[in-house]
């Protein structure tokens, strides 16, 4: 009869002992929700020796994500496609189809115009401002007149597409971005932006010598509707106003 109440104190001795184990144990890390959270195609990836955030859900809007469309251009397949004043960009595929990308626009991009080529291609490129970009805003460009390599705080991003002309450098650039809530606006500087995620994706599908070509805005108002002006978005209102003749607001 002695042996019930042993066995009692056994077990309640266990089940303590579990209970602290369970207490010390670490919690469930929280990148487990944040992943089943994670829109499709644009969770974090680990690029090599670098983990790409994941980009937030609020900022991929069904405009915002890649996704195949059909193409109403005569571009041929492989060509590189940016539309600036809606900014997207198009890489047109085969059979009317094409792949669809959320851009950001910076100052430097709004001035390309006309064809390029890709004239190469870089992983977590290295970037450097160059003179005139320092005379013209010192404050922004002065500190990293001497260059920035490759990561996450690089303003170039995952990848870099670069753009030629007569094989010469135009030092235009398609490549990804450390500011990921530029996406989709005309911004203050920068050439044509996207999520890592994107350009990534770009990046695996253009070879060098790609075709690459710049719609007018004339092209663009035919082909995508009316140019959108973001609310709040005062340098798109301003690169509008250049491109139309007329005053802002």
């Amino acid at each position: 009869m002695a042996r019930a109440p042993i066995q009692l104190a056994l077990r309640a001795l266990a089940l303590l002992a579990l209970a602290l184990l369970a207490a010390c144990a670490p919690e469930p890390p929280a990148t487990d929700v944040a992943t089943r959270l994670d829109v499709p195609g644009y969770g974090q990836v680990q690029d090599g020796e670098i983990l790409i955030p994941a980009v937030p859900s609020d900022l991929l809007s069904d405009r915002n994500r890649r996704q195949l469309v059909a193409y109403r251009g005569s571009d041929g397949p492989g060509t590189i496609v940016i539309d600036p004043f809606a900014r997207h960009l198009y890489l047109v595929l085969e059979r009317g189809i094409a792949m669809r990308y959320r851009i950001a626009v910076g100052r430097e991009g709004l001035g390309f115009r006309g064809t390029a080529t890709v004239g190469r291609k870089e992983e977590w490129p290295y970037w450097q401002p160059t003179a005139r970009m320092v005379a013209r805003d010192p404050g922004m460009y002065g500190p990293y007149r001497g260059g920035l390599p490759g990561g996450l705080s690089n303003p170039l991003g995952a990848r870099a597409l670069y753009l030629y002309r007569g094989g010469r450098d135009s030092y235009y650039r398609i490549h990804g971005t450390n500011d990921i809530r530029s996406i989709g606006l005309a911004t203050s500087a920068g050439c044509i932006r996207l999520f890592n995620q994107d350009i990534l994706d770009l990046y695996g599908r253009v070879r060098p010598g790609a075709p690459v070509r710049v719609r007018t805005r004339e092209e663009s108002i035919v082909l995508e509707g009316p140019i959108l002006i973001t609310a709040g978005d005062p340098f798109a209102e301003a690169s509008i106003a250049a491109a139309t003749g007329t005053a802002p607001g």
